[in-house]
């Protein structure tokens, strides 16, 4: 098996971090992993605000309904949307954003586990609140909030605990059902 495939079925989201901070040059090669993934007609609809200030972690965690673990992360990465086509209040094509950022967000996630850092994503059930937090311009959207951190030294006993659905009921072939 290769390292790739090895980093991928073994990163498990997780919710407690310790204090160890994230050297600056490991912090930049995260970014650059997210910033290299591939979008819809290169259209690079993806912003990044990287949060570290704890009380702005704090306030940022009070935009979503199940983020207790943000405050306790090293780094709060934020993936913005930009507006679709530079126009204001127009929708999101699902490749041109949302799909987007889940690409950059799983890019950062896989090389964060691959150098030992823990992350888990949150959403922001408030988004206009998480704009005004994070001062966004107009039309500029959360599309989610990765916790980045080493893990904690007392890791959650259920963490990794709950099984992965089998591949039979996973995967269909052809038509839903078969």
């Amino acid at each position: 098996m290769s390292e790739t495939y090895d980093t991928i079925v073994s990163k498990r989201d997780t919710r407690r971090f310790g204090d160890r901070p994230i050297p600056p040059d490991t912090l930049a090669r995260l970014v650059q992993a997210a910033r290299m993934a591939g979008s819809a007609k290169a259209a690079q609809p993806v912003r990044l605000v990287l949060v570290s200030d704890q009380a702005q972690k704090e306030r940022l965690a009070a935009c979503g309904n199940f983020t207790p673990h943000i405050p306790t992360c090293q780094v709060a990465v934020v993936f913005v949307l930009v507006p679709e086509a530079g126009v204001i209040g127009a929708p999101f094509a699902i490749f041109r954003g949302p799909f987007d950022a889940g690409r950059a967000a799983q890019n950062l996630m896989l090389a964060a586990w691959a150098e030992g850092i823990a992350s888990c994503p949150a959403s922001m059930h408030h988004a206009e609140q998480a704009a005004e937090v994070l001062g966004l311009p107009e039309g500029h959207v959360v599309a989610n909030v990765i916790a980045l951190g080493y893990p904690a030294d007392d890791p959650d006993p259920v963490l990794g605990t709950r099984p992965r659905m089998p591949a039979t009921d996973y995967v269909h072939r052809n038509r839903w059902g078969q």
